[in-house]
């Protein structure tokens, strides 16, 4: 019975190529036709969930902000990024949602899912409130998590690598596109591949997965495999 959920899938999919099969197959009295519809649906069914599937096992995804960003960040990866998804800060209780490692840098993306009913605003650059309340603490969580990445990263590789902090914000309008405040970009979530890719060009392919490799051994997962 443990084992039901890994096949449901495949059930679903059996199911939607005979339905196709018999939509196609009866009213055109040809078995040919429905057997090529079959075939097509149980491709196509393949591909979306091939493009939609999370790397990250549902059980182990936080928040609807997380799910979202990590859809967006998925499209990067014909372009040569790569993404760690729930990594934690060892020796503390903090997490990166996601860190892109990727042609234009190393990026640490927190998501957050805010009240829709409570404004955003800023006030001189150096204070973010939702509502009445203020986002210093989130801000500083932001930069301390990237800055530790920072630290760990580069002592594994020997040079100094920088990891740039955002927070990703869903639910209330953003009155701005990209702000730095507190030396971390805030911007809608929507932008995060926006973000990310509007930069030059600072990294290898081999520097890429030479980065990718380390993050991934100093970062271990929020949720390891049990």
């Amino acid at each position: 019975m443990l084992q039901q959920p890994k096949y449901r899938h495949l059930r679903l999919r059996a199911l939607i190529a005979v339905g196709a099969g018999l939509i196609v197959g009866i009213p055109m009295w040809s078995w040919r036709l429905g057997l090529v519809a079959a075939i097509i649906a149980a491709i196509a069914d393949t591909v979306y969930r091939a493009r939609t599937a999370s790397s990250v096992a549902p059980w182990r995804r936080v928040s609807a902000a997380e799910r979202h960003t990590e859809a967006q960040l998925k499209k990067l990866e014909r372009s040569g990024y790569r993404t760690l998804h729930a990594r934690a800060i060892p020796d503390s209780e903090a997490q990166i949602d996601h860190l892109v490692v990727g042609p234009t840098g190393v990026y640490a993306v927190d998501s957050e899912k805010w009240d829709k009913r409570l404004p955003v605003r800023v006030q001189s650059h150096r204070k973010l409130f939702h509502g009445p309340f203020n986002q210093k603490p989130r801000l500083d969580e932001a930069r301390w998590e990237a800055s530790r990445a920072s630290e760990l990263i580069t002592e594994a590789l020997g040079r100094e690598i920088t990891v740039v902090p955002s927070l990703a914000i869903y639910g209330p309008a953003i009155p701005w596109k990209i702000l730095n405040i507190r030396e971390v970009d805030v911007f809608d979530g929507s932008r995060v591949r926006r973000w990310i890719t509007n930069r030059e060009r600072s990294l290898t392919n081999e520097e890429i997965e030479e980065i990718y490799v380390a993050a991934e051994a100093v970062l271990p997962p929020r949720y390891p495999e049990s």
